[in-house]
């Protein structure tokens, strides 16, 4: 009896030092990946450029300049608040080189798991303030919206707070991993709740990957307080999807109370305004996690190819009751 307690003490520490070792394998192998990424400021370039040169940088940029109405341009060249927004960027961004060393740090993972993944372009811009695609990645050219990272209370935020809490420095880098991995990531194969949790469970997984490093909060664009609420309500938030038989309802209405990006998710109970939107990813994160803590030998490629329904039964996945 004796022996037996020491072998179920021993199993945890030996799987512990297996998986520190196969970290720093994978740690190893990364770092010695050539890699360098080539960051041009059009951001700089657009502000700093004379309106007599305009026609040169539409040449060298003309996917920036829909239309021939240079007037437009000009404009906004010389407009006040857009000058102002600029002067706010550079004080954020007075240099690329920390962020440029981070995002090689990130695309030598991403050619670990994908070594046929090309290095992009980094073209850094001021755009429209368009929070949905703060980052655009399109395989050799990354755009990075600089505008939308000033910090959450930037006076320029005329936004809802949950939206807020992400336009920081510290999000750029899970926003461009979260641009890679969806174009990794196999589409859901249906609506059903699960099988939505399941593919931002995926996505999760693999940002979680491509950057090792990174806190749980910042992989899921939550604070640390709304990741410690979905830890202590992670049984009931289960049990109320499985009682109200949800896992596998198609209802449209189920992604935008517990899926897209919203305030609060919504289980139209007291618990609500606690709760942090997309509570759905994060069970989905738990059940790939779940996956992957019991099948470790799944190559990625299966595991993101994997039907949900399959996925899930196989998870074992069983939260902790409240």
């Amino acid at each position: 009896m004796q022996l037996m307690k020491k072998v179920f003490i021993l199993l945890p520490l030996i799987f512990m030092v297996f998986s520190c070792d196969e970290k720093s394998k994978v740690a190893k192998a990364v770092e010695e990946i050539p890699l360098e990424i080539q960051v041009e400021r059009f951001d700089k370039l657009f502000f700093e450029t004379p309106p007599a040169k305009l026609g040169e940088l539409k040449v060298k940029y003309p996917y920036f300049f829909p239309g021939n109405d240079d007037g437009v341009w000009i404009e906004k060249m010389q407009h006040p608040q857009w000058r102002e927004l600029y002067q706010e960027v550079q004080k954020t961004f007075p240099d690329f080189e920390k962020e440029t060393t981070q995002l090689e740090d990130l695309f030598k993972h991403v050619k670990y798991y994908y070594p046929k993944t090309p290095t992009p372009k980094v073209v850094t811009l001021i755009s429209e303030m368009d929070y949905s695609n703060k980052v655009i990645y399109a395989d050799s050219l990354l755009l990075v919206s600089l505008e939308l990272y000033l910090g959450k209370d930037h006076r320029f935020y005329q936004f809802p707070e949950y939206l807020k809490q992400n336009f920081t420095k510290s999000q750029l880098l899970p926003d461009v991993a979260t641009a890679v991995a969806e174009e990794k990531v196999k589409a859901p194969e249906n609506n059903s709740l699960m099988a939505l949790m399941v593919y931002f469970g995926k996505e999760l997984y693999l940002k979680s990957l491509f950057l090792p490093d990174a806190s749980e909060a910042d992989l899921i664009g939550f604070t640390p307080e709304q990741i410690a609420w979905c830890k202590e309500n992670e049984g009931y938030i289960w049990r109320y999807f499985v009682e109200g038989e949800l896992l596998y309802d198609t209802d449209p209405k189920l992604a935008n109370r517990f899926i897209n990006p919203a305030p609060f998710s919504k289980f139209y109970l007291e618990i609500d305004n606690e709760s942090p939107g997309r509570i759905g990813q994060w069970i989905g994160w738990q059940i790939v996690k779940s996956y992957m803590d019991n099948h470790s030998k799944t190559p990625l490629s299966q595991l993101l190819e994997m039907n949900s329904k399959t996925l899930f039964e196989a998870s074992r996945y069983k939260p902790k009751k409240d």
